[in-house]
């Protein structure tokens, strides 16, 4: 069954969180050396930590990039690479076909395709507003790491049987729940409707900092305990403010961490030291998402609405 946020305490928590450019940390590390890459990269679309180019030249400069993360790379290890879209004029283009390419030229293999979907960000005029970004799971060989049991969710009818051949009768679940699926929504009753609940990181969420861009904690803690053990290496070459770094060391991984913004390295020390203290606060893994009753004063239709409804009808 899946494990609470903070099942263990953080046995020598060992981490290393610096400032530094991308690819020369990287290739400062061991080859074969890391368990887990996982990692949120800039998208390209103008954010304060970094410069727009052409999609042609980003691609490009990440290519190198995943170049040396492969590298690195333990034989049974894994990559979850998590994006968005690229906008440009009003065209979209979806960063996880263009990257597909990249990782299957260095022979990595994609295990799952994993939809993101949350319900609040920000509102599109011209085309349909974007609620969901994508985690491409890749593993460098066949023999990889996937502690199933680790992130299963209790199955919806857990007293289902066989109904015929041999084992008719006999129960045909998994007694340590199910296999929670591809598709990542916040619902309310996830845990009925056996899906993974991850809000995005918006004002009101406790994890929220300066960063533009933050994933939760609990996206990236679910990938630590399905694709690590105990003591491996977790890297993160996109760090910002240490989320991967915190659900590894929330599991007793190894944490590596490197971010090329100094503000985003001090905010992320700053959170691993509350963790460490129990002070961090976090949204804890399955958790459900609130859901109004609509008798809340904002779920009600705004007086000024109304009004212009009313006078819409006088006119007409």
């Amino acid at each position: 069954m899946q494990q609470s946020l903070f099942a263990n305490k953080y046995k020598n928590p060992q981490y290393t969180l610096v400032c530094d450019d991308i690819l020369r940390f990287i290739k400062s590390m061991d080859t074969n050396s890391v368990q887990l890459i996982i990692t949120s990269p800039p998208y390209n679309i103008g954010k304060s930590y970094e410069s727009r180019v052409s999609i042609q030249e980003y691609l490009g400069t990440q290519k190198t990039v995943i170049e040396e993360l492969v590298r690195t790379l333990n034989v049974n290890g894994s990559i979850c690479w998590q994006v968005g879209n690229y906008v440009s004029k009003g065209e979209v283009y979806p960063l996880d076909i263009y990257y597909y390419d990249i990782f299957k030229d260095f022979g990595l293999k994609l295990r799952n395709r994993i939809i993101w979907h949350f319900g609040h960000g920000l509102h599109a005029s011209k085309r349909f507003s974007g609620r969901y970004e994508t985690l491409l799971w890749f593993t460098k060989t066949d023999d990889y790491v996937f502690n199933l049991d680790d992130i299963r969710i209790p199955s919806k009818y857990p007293n289902k049987r066989h109904f015929k051949g041999d084992k008719r009768g006999e129960l045909s679940g998994n007694p340590n729940g199910k296999n929670p699926s591809d598709f990542w929504e916040f619902l309310q009753n996830e845990w009925i409707e056996g899906i993974w609940e991850i809000p995005n990181v918006k004002s009101n969420h406790p994890e929220k900092t300066s960063h533009p861009c933050q994933f939760p904690v609990e996206l990236a803690e679910r990938c630590v305990l399905a694709f690590t053990d105990e003591n491996d290496i977790v890297l993160d070459p996109y760090a910002g403010v240490a989320s991967s770094l915190i659900a590894a060391i929330m599991h007793n991984r190894v944490a590596f961490g490197v971010d090329r913004s100094q503000e985003y390295i001090d905010i992320g020390k700053n959170r691993i030291q509350l963790l460490l203290s129990d002070e961090l606060k976090t949204r804890p893994l399955g958790r459900p998402v609130y859901e109004p009753t609509g008798k809340e004063k904002i779920t009600q239709i705004p007086v000024e609405w109304m009004q212009q409804e009313s006078i819409y009808n006088e006119n007409c």
